[in-house]
Protein backbone atom coordinates (compact mmCIF):
# COMPACT_ATOMS: atom_id res chain seq x y z
CA UNK A 1 0.00 0.00 0.00
CA UNK A 2 1.42 3.63 -0.89
CA UNK A 3 -0.06 6.97 0.67
CA UNK A 4 -1.26 8.84 -2.37
CA UNK A 5 -0.55 12.52 -0.96
CA UNK A 6 -3.73 14.11 -2.98
CA UNK A 7 -5.91 12.79 -0.71
CA UNK A 8 -7.12 9.96 -0.70
CA UNK A 9 -4.75 5.96 -0.21
CA UNK A 10 -4.73 3.94 -3.08
CA UNK A 11 -3.72 0.52 -3.17
CA UNK A 12 -2.03 -1.06 -6.71
CA UNK A 13 -2.80 2.35 -8.08
CA UNK A 14 -6.53 2.42 -7.64
CA UNK A 15 -7.75 5.82 -5.92
CA UNK A 16 -10.43 5.83 -3.26
CA UNK A 17 -13.44 7.62 -4.50
CA UNK A 18 -13.83 11.61 -3.41
CA UNK A 19 -11.18 14.41 -2.60
CA UNK A 20 -8.94 15.72 -5.47
CA UNK A 21 -7.54 12.28 -6.13
CA UNK A 22 -11.24 11.57 -7.74
CA UNK A 23 -11.35 14.62 -9.53
CA UNK A 24 -11.05 15.18 -13.25
CA UNK A 25 -7.40 16.90 -13.68
CA UNK A 26 -6.04 13.85 -11.22
CA UNK A 27 -8.39 11.48 -12.78
CA UNK A 28 -7.16 12.61 -16.63
CA UNK A 29 -3.46 13.26 -15.23
CA UNK A 30 -3.43 9.19 -14.82
CA UNK A 31 -5.14 8.49 -17.88
CA UNK A 32 -8.64 7.18 -16.37
CA UNK A 33 -12.44 7.81 -17.85
CA UNK A 34 -13.23 11.33 -16.56
CA UNK A 35 -16.50 13.21 -16.40
CA UNK A 36 -14.99 16.32 -18.11
CA UNK A 37 -11.78 17.25 -19.96
CA UNK A 38 -10.10 18.95 -16.81
CA UNK A 39 -9.20 22.44 -17.86
CA UNK A 40 -6.25 25.50 -16.11
CA UNK A 41 -4.04 27.80 -16.68
CA UNK A 42 -0.56 28.42 -16.48
CA UNK A 43 -0.13 31.77 -15.52
CA UNK A 44 -4.06 31.42 -14.28
CA UNK A 45 -3.15 33.34 -11.00
CA UNK A 46 -1.36 36.13 -12.55
CA UNK A 47 -1.63 39.54 -14.41
CA UNK A 48 -4.62 38.88 -16.38
CA UNK A 49 -6.50 39.30 -13.21
CA UNK A 50 -7.68 43.15 -12.14
CA UNK A 51 -8.19 41.81 -8.79
CA UNK A 52 -4.17 40.16 -8.53
CA UNK A 53 -3.05 43.53 -10.08
CA UNK A 54 -4.55 45.18 -7.23
CA UNK A 55 -3.00 42.92 -4.28
CA UNK A 56 0.25 42.70 -5.93
CA UNK A 57 0.43 46.80 -6.44
CA UNK A 58 2.99 47.81 -4.03
CA UNK A 59 3.96 44.05 -3.23
CA UNK A 60 7.72 42.82 -4.56
CA UNK A 61 7.20 39.72 -6.72
CA UNK A 62 9.68 37.67 -4.26
CA UNK A 63 8.19 39.19 -1.06
CA UNK A 64 4.97 38.21 -2.45
CA UNK A 65 5.59 34.91 -2.68
CA UNK A 66 7.06 34.67 0.59
CA UNK A 67 3.88 35.76 2.05
CA UNK A 68 1.64 32.59 2.83
CA UNK A 69 -1.38 34.49 3.00
CA UNK A 70 -0.87 36.29 -0.15
CA UNK A 71 0.06 33.19 -1.81
CA UNK A 72 -2.84 31.52 -0.66
CA UNK A 73 -5.35 34.40 -1.77
CA UNK A 74 -2.90 34.86 -5.24
CA UNK A 75 -3.92 30.73 -5.76
CA UNK A 76 -7.27 31.09 -4.99
CA UNK A 77 -8.64 34.19 -7.05
CA UNK A 78 -8.58 32.52 -10.77
CA UNK A 79 -10.13 29.20 -8.94
CA UNK A 80 -13.26 31.76 -8.15
CA UNK A 81 -13.65 33.75 -10.99
CA UNK A 82 -13.33 30.99 -13.92
CA UNK A 83 -14.16 27.90 -12.16
CA UNK A 84 -11.19 26.46 -13.28
CA UNK A 85 -10.34 22.13 -12.58
CA UNK A 86 -7.09 22.57 -10.77
CA UNK A 87 -5.01 25.24 -8.96
CA UNK A 88 -1.58 26.47 -9.29
CA UNK A 89 0.57 27.32 -6.58
CA UNK A 90 1.43 30.99 -6.79
CA UNK A 91 5.01 31.35 -6.79
CA UNK A 92 8.36 31.72 -9.48
CA UNK A 93 10.43 29.12 -10.72
CA UNK A 94 13.78 31.31 -8.84
CA UNK A 95 12.64 30.79 -5.01
CA UNK A 96 14.09 27.86 -3.78
CA UNK A 97 17.60 29.34 -5.64
CA UNK A 98 17.02 32.31 -3.89
CA UNK A 99 16.55 30.37 -0.57
CA UNK A 100 19.75 28.17 -1.77
CA UNK A 101 21.66 31.29 -1.44
CA UNK A 102 21.70 32.89 -4.80
CA UNK A 103 21.79 36.49 -4.60
CA UNK A 104 19.04 37.68 -6.98
CA UNK A 105 15.44 39.43 -7.42
CA UNK A 106 12.56 39.43 -10.00
CA UNK A 107 12.94 42.68 -12.20
CA UNK A 108 9.63 44.24 -13.14
CA UNK A 109 9.61 44.04 -16.67
CA UNK A 110 12.62 42.08 -16.81
CA UNK A 111 12.51 38.90 -14.57
CA UNK A 112 14.88 37.09 -12.64
CA UNK A 113 18.45 39.03 -12.39
CA UNK A 114 21.34 37.32 -10.69
CA UNK A 115 24.03 39.20 -9.19
CA UNK A 116 26.72 37.16 -9.63
CA UNK A 117 26.31 34.86 -12.70
CA UNK A 118 27.45 31.76 -12.24
CA UNK A 119 30.91 30.72 -14.06
CA UNK A 120 33.17 28.70 -11.92
CA UNK A 121 33.33 25.42 -9.78
CA UNK A 122 33.53 27.85 -6.75
CA UNK A 123 30.15 29.54 -7.91
CA UNK A 124 28.45 26.21 -8.42
CA UNK A 125 29.53 25.21 -4.69
CA UNK A 126 27.67 28.39 -3.60
CA UNK A 127 24.29 26.76 -4.68
CA UNK A 128 23.85 24.89 -1.04
CA UNK A 129 21.29 22.34 -0.52
CA UNK A 130 17.99 23.33 0.92
CA UNK A 131 15.64 21.70 3.39
CA UNK A 132 11.91 22.89 4.12
CA UNK A 133 13.03 25.30 6.84
CA UNK A 134 14.00 27.18 3.93
CA UNK A 135 10.77 27.37 2.37
CA UNK A 136 8.74 27.41 5.18
CA UNK A 137 6.65 29.77 3.58
CA UNK A 138 5.55 27.72 0.78
CA UNK A 139 5.30 24.73 3.12
CA UNK A 140 2.63 27.04 5.12
CA UNK A 141 0.93 28.58 1.89
CA UNK A 142 0.16 25.14 0.82
CA UNK A 143 -0.86 23.33 3.84
CA UNK A 144 -3.50 26.60 3.96
CA UNK A 145 -4.35 26.43 -0.03
CA UNK A 146 -4.80 22.88 0.72
CA UNK A 147 -7.84 23.12 3.31
CA UNK A 148 -9.44 25.93 1.33
CA UNK A 149 -9.32 24.19 -1.52
CA UNK A 150 -11.01 21.19 -0.69
CA UNK A 151 -11.86 18.63 -3.87
CA UNK A 152 -10.28 21.39 -6.06
CA UNK A 153 -6.30 19.72 -6.45
CA UNK A 154 -3.38 21.73 -6.08
CA UNK A 155 -0.68 21.70 -8.64
CA UNK A 156 2.69 22.66 -7.13
CA UNK A 157 5.80 23.22 -9.44
CA UNK A 158 9.47 23.87 -9.72
CA UNK A 159 11.82 24.75 -12.40
CA UNK A 160 13.47 22.03 -14.26
CA UNK A 161 17.80 22.38 -13.60
CA UNK A 162 18.42 23.44 -17.47
CA UNK A 163 15.86 26.63 -17.16
CA UNK A 164 17.45 27.65 -13.87
CA UNK A 165 20.85 27.48 -15.13
CA UNK A 166 20.32 29.47 -18.18
CA UNK A 167 18.74 32.18 -15.69
CA UNK A 168 22.33 31.56 -13.44
CA UNK A 169 24.72 31.38 -15.95
CA UNK A 170 22.98 34.21 -18.34
CA UNK A 171 22.74 36.95 -15.29
CA UNK A 172 19.15 36.83 -16.45
CA UNK A 173 16.47 36.36 -19.49
CA UNK A 174 18.47 35.60 -22.72
CA UNK A 175 16.73 35.24 -26.13
CA UNK A 176 20.21 33.23 -27.19
CA UNK A 177 21.24 31.56 -24.29
CA UNK A 178 24.89 31.89 -25.52
CA UNK A 179 26.46 32.24 -22.28
CA UNK A 180 24.83 28.88 -21.32
CA UNK A 181 25.57 26.94 -24.56
CA UNK A 182 29.04 28.29 -24.26
CA UNK A 183 29.60 26.45 -20.98
CA UNK A 184 28.03 23.63 -21.61
CA UNK A 185 29.70 22.80 -24.48
CA UNK A 186 33.05 23.81 -23.46
CA UNK A 187 32.77 22.78 -19.52
CA UNK A 188 31.17 19.74 -19.34
CA UNK A 189 32.29 19.08 -16.18
CA UNK A 190 30.76 22.29 -14.41
CA UNK A 191 28.32 22.21 -16.54
CA UNK A 192 26.72 18.40 -14.85
CA UNK A 193 28.05 19.91 -11.57
CA UNK A 194 25.82 22.79 -11.73
CA UNK A 195 22.71 20.81 -12.98
CA UNK A 196 23.27 18.36 -10.78
CA UNK A 197 23.17 20.78 -7.66
CA UNK A 198 19.86 22.26 -9.08
CA UNK A 199 18.17 19.13 -9.50
CA UNK A 200 18.72 18.66 -5.93
CA UNK A 201 17.41 21.88 -4.71
CA UNK A 202 14.13 21.12 -7.27
CA UNK A 203 13.77 17.85 -6.08
CA UNK A 204 13.56 18.73 -2.27
CA UNK A 205 11.60 21.90 -3.06
CA UNK A 206 9.13 19.63 -4.99
CA UNK A 207 9.26 17.30 -1.96
CA UNK A 208 8.27 20.04 0.49
CA UNK A 209 5.45 21.34 -1.89
CA UNK A 210 4.34 17.21 -2.09
CA UNK A 211 4.36 16.19 1.88
CA UNK A 212 2.78 19.71 2.73
CA UNK A 213 -0.26 18.62 0.77
CA UNK A 214 -0.18 19.64 -3.12
CA UNK A 215 -2.19 16.91 -5.47
CA UNK A 216 0.43 17.09 -8.56
CA UNK A 217 3.36 18.69 -9.44
CA UNK A 218 4.65 20.13 -12.94
CA UNK A 219 8.22 20.50 -14.21
CA UNK A 220 8.80 23.76 -16.52
CA UNK A 221 11.68 23.34 -18.65
CA UNK A 222 10.65 26.68 -20.47
CA UNK A 223 14.34 27.30 -22.32
CA UNK A 224 14.64 23.57 -23.36
CA UNK A 225 13.40 24.13 -27.03
CA UNK A 226 16.97 26.51 -27.79
CA UNK A 227 18.47 22.83 -27.93
CA UNK A 228 18.66 20.42 -30.43
CA UNK A 229 17.28 16.34 -29.50
CA UNK A 230 21.14 15.13 -29.13
CA UNK A 231 22.03 18.09 -26.48
CA UNK A 232 18.95 17.49 -24.83
CA UNK A 233 19.70 14.25 -24.13
CA UNK A 234 23.17 14.51 -22.84
CA UNK A 235 23.30 17.91 -21.18
CA UNK A 236 19.69 17.79 -20.05
CA UNK A 237 17.61 14.64 -19.95
CA UNK A 238 19.89 13.26 -17.06
CA UNK A 239 19.01 15.78 -14.92
CA UNK A 240 15.65 16.57 -15.35
CA UNK A 241 15.35 12.42 -14.99
CA UNK A 242 16.84 12.95 -11.58
CA UNK A 243 13.94 15.12 -10.42
CA UNK A 244 10.81 13.51 -12.28
CA UNK A 245 12.16 9.81 -11.95
CA UNK A 246 13.02 11.03 -8.10
CA UNK A 247 9.55 11.68 -7.13
CA UNK A 248 8.04 8.47 -8.27
CA UNK A 249 7.60 7.27 -4.71
CA UNK A 250 5.63 10.67 -4.12
CA UNK A 251 2.02 9.30 -4.77
CA UNK A 252 1.27 12.48 -7.53
CA UNK A 253 0.87 12.65 -11.17
CA UNK A 254 4.39 14.45 -12.87
CA UNK A 255 3.86 16.87 -15.44
CA UNK A 256 7.00 18.23 -17.79
CA UNK A 257 6.68 21.21 -19.99
CA UNK A 258 9.17 23.31 -22.53
CA UNK A 259 8.30 25.60 -24.57
CA UNK A 260 9.14 25.37 -28.32
CA UNK A 261 9.79 21.21 -28.07
CA UNK A 262 8.14 19.59 -30.74
CA UNK A 263 11.14 18.22 -31.54
CA UNK A 264 11.92 16.65 -27.69
CA UNK A 265 8.73 15.66 -26.86
CA UNK A 266 10.03 11.99 -27.26
CA UNK A 267 12.69 12.36 -25.08
CA UNK A 268 10.97 14.51 -22.60
CA UNK A 269 8.47 11.58 -22.32
CA UNK A 270 11.39 9.42 -20.87
CA UNK A 271 12.51 11.78 -18.25
CA UNK A 272 9.72 10.19 -15.93
CA UNK A 273 6.47 12.54 -15.97
CA UNK A 274 3.15 10.81 -16.30
CA UNK A 275 1.67 14.39 -18.38
CA UNK A 276 4.02 16.00 -21.27
CA UNK A 277 3.04 19.35 -21.92
CA UNK A 278 2.84 20.75 -25.66
CA UNK A 279 3.12 24.00 -26.39
CA UNK A 280 0.85 25.79 -29.54
CA UNK A 281 3.26 24.76 -32.41
CA UNK A 282 2.47 20.67 -32.51
CA UNK A 283 -1.10 19.17 -32.90
CA UNK A 284 -2.14 17.00 -30.14
CA UNK A 285 -2.52 13.99 -32.12
CA UNK A 286 0.98 14.50 -33.45
CA UNK A 287 2.46 14.92 -29.84
CA UNK A 288 1.20 11.68 -29.02
CA UNK A 289 2.80 9.57 -31.35
CA UNK A 290 5.85 11.42 -30.58
CA UNK A 291 5.59 11.06 -26.66
CA UNK A 292 3.66 7.88 -26.65
CA UNK A 293 0.74 6.55 -25.17
CA UNK A 294 1.99 5.49 -21.86
CA UNK A 295 1.43 9.35 -21.15
CA UNK A 296 -1.14 12.03 -20.82
CA UNK A 297 -0.76 15.38 -22.39
CA UNK A 298 -1.86 18.64 -21.67
CA UNK A 299 -2.36 21.88 -23.64
CA UNK A 300 -2.45 23.71 -26.29
CA UNK A 301 -3.95 26.71 -27.26
CA UNK A 302 -2.29 29.20 -28.50
CA UNK A 303 -2.11 32.08 -25.48
CA UNK A 304 -2.59 34.45 -28.21
CA UNK A 305 -6.18 33.12 -29.80
CA UNK A 306 -7.98 34.52 -26.70
CA UNK A 307 -7.37 37.90 -28.04
CA UNK A 308 -9.07 37.20 -31.38
CA UNK A 309 -13.12 37.31 -31.34
CA UNK A 310 -14.86 34.94 -29.64
CA UNK A 311 -15.67 32.44 -32.65
CA UNK A 312 -12.19 32.31 -33.59
CA UNK A 313 -11.99 30.70 -29.62
CA UNK A 314 -14.44 28.90 -30.20
CA UNK A 315 -13.24 26.90 -33.23
CA UNK A 316 -9.52 26.44 -31.54
CA UNK A 317 -11.08 25.18 -28.48
CA UNK A 318 -13.08 22.73 -30.63
CA UNK A 319 -10.05 21.62 -32.50
CA UNK A 320 -7.72 21.29 -29.56
CA UNK A 321 -10.33 18.77 -27.93
CA UNK A 322 -10.62 16.89 -30.87
CA UNK A 323 -7.26 16.12 -31.58
CA UNK A 324 -6.95 15.89 -27.45
CA UNK A 325 -8.54 12.68 -27.83
CA UNK A 326 -5.72 10.75 -29.29
CA UNK A 327 -4.11 11.08 -26.20
CA UNK A 328 -4.95 8.22 -23.34
CA UNK A 329 -5.71 11.28 -21.11
CA UNK A 330 -5.47 15.21 -22.02
CA UNK A 331 -5.51 18.07 -19.65
CA UNK A 332 -6.60 21.05 -21.66
CA UNK A 333 -4.50 24.66 -21.06
CA UNK A 334 -2.59 26.77 -22.83
CA UNK A 335 0.44 26.36 -24.91
CA UNK A 336 1.98 29.16 -22.66
CA UNK A 337 0.68 31.15 -19.62
CA UNK A 338 -1.75 33.82 -20.29
CA UNK A 339 -0.81 36.99 -21.90
CA UNK A 340 -1.51 39.94 -19.42
CA UNK A 341 -3.58 41.41 -21.78
CA UNK A 342 -6.20 38.88 -21.76
CA UNK A 343 -9.81 39.74 -21.17
CA UNK A 344 -10.72 37.20 -17.73
CA UNK A 345 -14.02 37.05 -19.14
CA UNK A 346 -12.76 35.29 -22.10
CA UNK A 347 -10.93 32.50 -19.97
CA UNK A 348 -14.22 31.76 -17.66
CA UNK A 349 -15.75 31.22 -21.23
CA UNK A 350 -12.85 29.29 -22.52
CA UNK A 351 -13.58 26.74 -18.89
CA UNK A 352 -17.27 26.68 -19.84
CA UNK A 353 -16.96 25.50 -23.25
CA UNK A 354 -14.31 22.84 -22.51
CA UNK A 355 -16.86 21.45 -20.02
CA UNK A 356 -19.95 21.90 -22.02
CA UNK A 357 -18.23 19.99 -25.16
CA UNK A 358 -16.30 17.43 -23.33
CA UNK A 359 -19.17 16.67 -21.09
CA UNK A 360 -21.82 16.08 -23.93
CA UNK A 361 -19.35 13.69 -25.37
CA UNK A 362 -18.78 11.91 -22.12
CA UNK A 363 -22.77 11.37 -21.87
CA UNK A 364 -22.28 10.43 -25.43
CA UNK A 365 -20.05 8.17 -24.56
Amino acid sequence: MTTDTTGTVARDGESRPGGPADSAFIRACRRRPVPHTPVWFMRQAGRSLPEYREIRASVPMLESCRRPELVTEITLQPVRRHGVDAAILFSDIVVPVAAAGIDLDIVPGTGPVVAEPIRTAADVERIRRITRDDVSYVDEAVRQLVVELGDTPLIGFAGAPFTLASYLVEGGPSRTHAKTKALMYGDPELWHALCARLADVTLAFLRVQIEAGVSAVQLFDSWAGALSEADYRRFVLPHSTTVLSGLSDAGVPRIHFGVGTAELLGAMGEAGADVVGVDWRTPLDVATGRIGADKAVQGNLDPCVLLAPWPVVEAEVRRILEQGRAAPGHVFNLGHGVMPETDPEVLTRVVALVHELSSRRADQG
